[in-house]
């Protein structure tokens, strides 16, 4: 899979590409990161070129590409929704699981997509969940449909 290029797109794709990329450069322990649709595609990832080349370690991430990511956060977050559910607990704002070799937090954007982060262990959980809020108070009020589509059209023309 190669990245999805920005050219072309809206000034708006544009800016949720730099500032999911700018999430993983700038945020220690940040291994990738992805937005996925309320309907579990994905419509945004990390570069995964770039991430592949590390994952030659065990613990270096998922096993082979931002879709597997995008797989887990879906299912992270609808398990989590049902769980919110059955106990009447409202809305799901964030969840983490913290695991012996990484982290996995996802968070929710207000259009029912979700934001999620594999980090190394060792992260400042604090730091992580503070950037992801600011990805999300940024790109919440901008993840029209008309975007939704137009991310997921660039992420299907990239494989």
């Amino acid at each position: 899979m190669t990245a999805p290029s920005t050219f072309g797109l809206s000034t708006e794709a544009r800016n949720l590409h730099w500032l999911l990329s700018n999430l993983v450069e700038e945020v220690p322990g940040v291994h990738s990161v992805t937005v996925v649709s309320s309907d579990g595609l994905m419509l945004l990832s990390s570069d995964p070129g770039h991430h592949e080349a590390k994952l030659a370690g065990p613990s270096d991430g998922p096993k082979g590409s931002s879709a597997d990511l995008a797989t887990i956060v879906s299912g992270i977050g609808s398990l989590t929704v049902g769980a919110a559910k059955l106990m009447d607990g409202g809305g799901v704002k964030q969840t983490m699981v913290a695991m012996d070799e990484g982290s996995v937090f996802v968070m929710s954007i207000s259009d029912g997509s979700l934001l999620g982060v594999h980090a190394t262990p060792d992260c400042d959980m604090s730091v992580v969940a503070y950037h992801m809020a600011l990805f999300v108070g940024r790109a919440g009020h901008v993840l029209t449909p008309e975007l939704r589509s137009e991310l997921r059209k660039s992420m299907e023309s990239a494989l």
